[in-house]
């Protein structure tokens, strides 16, 4: 949905095609995009690019299903896979055809314009890719990477919010505990991570400077570091993303 609703801001409605298992959530989303609600067999049959919505173990029962509308096709079109862990040559596997497959991992925030999704492509023309880049442009971040990288990409960015939301939740609670009304607490404890991370962005500053801007000496800033130092707390996040590519890694065996 969220990348339909980013595509909707570059192509007219009449050109993107939704379908789900559930018929009645691709209508919903197609009315509210002004789109076409139709089937798998239909996109299959009619996109230039078909996107495959699926957790990597639903992938083969999908391809048993579209496989034949695929083979029947005389045109040019790609397969772009969403499922972690599966390579673009086991989605051509799967899909049995040597048909361009661009393997993209979008996060969660691309719902709001300021997500990351990293792509690579394999059996796929420049221009495709470009126009991959230009058409999902509105979701945020859109990267190329090798396909090498596109794990641990995934470890960061793509289960990377879950960690920022226990930041931003863990942040609001101890807000809380110092007498903090809930609401105010999650407010600015989001604003603060949206505007460190915009910071760091457009000044291209090492997040050791930026920690280091705000630890005036005898400070408060540097006890909570110190509390947070003492508590393994990089350790703990450097662990969480490596457990993620690890498990990711393995989704694809």
């Amino acid at each position: 949905g969220a990348l339909a609703r980013a595509a909707r801001k570059r192509l007219s409605g009449g050109e993107i095609l939704l379908a789900n298992r559930s018929a009645a959530k691709a209508e919903a989303l197609a009315q509210e995009l002004d789109c076409r609600a139709v089937d798998n067999a239909a996109v299959a049959a009619g996109a230039d690019y078909i996107f495959l919505g699926v957790k990597p173990y639903m992938v083969a029962g999908l391809m048993e299903k579209i496989g034949p509308v695929l083979a029947a096709r005389k045109d040019r079109f790609v397969l772009a896979s969403m499922a972690a862990g599966l390579t673009a040559r086991r989605i051509q596997e799967l899909a049995r055809g040597n048909y361009p497959v661009i393997r993209l991992m979008p996060n969660t925030p691309v719902a709001v314009g300021a997500g990351v999704i990293q792509f690579c492509g394999l059996d796929t023309r420049e221009e495709e890719l470009e126009d991959f880049q230009t058409l999902l442009a509105p979701a945020g971040l859109v990267d190329q990477v090798d396909e090498g990288l596109i794990d641990a990409a995934c470890a960061v960015s793509g289960c990377g919010p879950a960690f920022c939301a226990l930041l931003a939740e863990a942040l609001a609670d101890g807000a809380v505990a110092c007498g903090l009304p809930r609401a105010k607490a999650q407010r600015y404890a989001a604003q603060t991570m949206e505007g460190t991370a915009r910071l760091m962005r457009q000044t291209g500053q090492h997040p050791g400077v930026m920690k280091d801007a705000v630890c005036s000496p005898g400070g408060s800033t540097i006890q909570g570091v110190r509390v947070l130092e003492e508590k393994g707390f990089r350790a703990a996040a450097m662990d969480a993303v490596i457990a993620a590519f690890e498990k990711t890694q393995a989704l694809g065996k």
